[in-house]
């Protein structure tokens, strides 16, 4: 076996980068080539990885994320897109990883990851600390206007995702409590890999909102503006007549809300590494669109 060869922030490498792409692929069915070239891949989203003959057989990357917590900025980094080609897997790849990038980044506040339930623990190892996120919900309890003011954009028309994107590049953050800033590149992989059929913009609020319904259920996944937005005024206009509850995938952030909450259940395990002893708010909600 040829000895591996250590590379980072080779995005614009083509070889690398389908190589990259190939493997995310084989491991997670996501293929990162459609985001790289509407120039949403920026220096924000660093694959730290080993190679081979050209070919990458190990990845960690780097998401530069700026963490809004009790209305405060903290610089953090979110660890995503961890895989290991399997025939270079129990050869510690993914630890030498890791481990280079707990020394790049030694000086931020905060370090984090969502780990799916077959790695629980390994991310202990290296000190980071298992968090459970609050579910915020409410049951509806007001009127669906007729007059809704909701243009429904494409998440395949260059215009409508160029438009998304200056938004977002200057939003507000969804809560002062926990959000995130500067992250709309990642919100922009949401928008053409998984939401693009899902995406709306409130005319009246000036917010682009992304929404599914399912049953009964009302599922918000973003609301992105540069002023603060009254969410029931938004959610009046999304709701239609079997609409019974609202389950925000973000920590919202009105008084008016008739908020209920619960441990969330999804898949994925937040872990946090607080490396600056940031306090932390006792139940929080991770925004789903800056997810990585």
């Amino acid at each position: 076996m040829k000895e591996l060869v250590f590379a980072k922030g080779y995005q614009e490498n083509e070889l690398l980068r389908k190589s990259f792409n190939e493997l995310a692929s084989s491991i997670f069915g996501i293929d990162f080539e459609v985001w790289y070239q509407h120039g949403f891949w920026t220096e924000k989203y660093i694959p730290y990885s080993y190679i081979e003959y050209g070919r990458v057989v190990a990845n960690v990357s780097v998401n530069l994320v700026d963490l809004i917590i009790d209305n405060e900025k903290k610089q953090s980094v979110q660890i995503g897109t961890v895989m290991t080609h399997p025939d270079y897997r129990n050869q510690g790849l993914s630890k030498k990883l890791m481990n280079q990038v707990l020394e790049d980044y030694k000086d931020i506040d905060l370090m984090y990851l969502f780990a799916n339930q077959s790695v629980l623990d390994f991310y202990p190892k290296f000190g980071f600390k298992e968090y459970e996120e609050l579910q915020f919900s409410m049951d509806r309890s007001f009127e669906a206007k007729n007059e809704t003011g909701i243009r429904k954009l494409n998440g395949r028309n260059i215009e409508d995702l160029a438009f998304i994107y200056r938004l977002a590049a200057d939003r507000l953050s969804g809560s002062a409590a926990f959000g995130t800033h500067g992250t709309e590149e990642l919100l922009m992989f949401y928008c053409l890999m998984v939401f693009n059929e899902d995406l709306y913009y409130a005319q009246d609020e000036q917010a682009v909102v992304i929404m599914q319904h399912e049953e009964d259920t009302l599922h918000l996944y973003d609301v992105i503006s540069k002023e603060k937005v009254e969410l029931i005024s938004v959610l009046s206009k999304l709701v239609n007549k079997n609409t019974a509850k609202v389950v925000f995938h973000f920590q919202p952030e009105d008084d008016r809300l008739p908020l209920k909450t619960m441990v969330d259940k999804s898949s994925n395990v937040l872990f946090i590494k607080n490396l600056t002893g940031v306090s932390l708010p006792n139940g929080f909600k991770h925004p789903l669109t800056s997810q990585a």
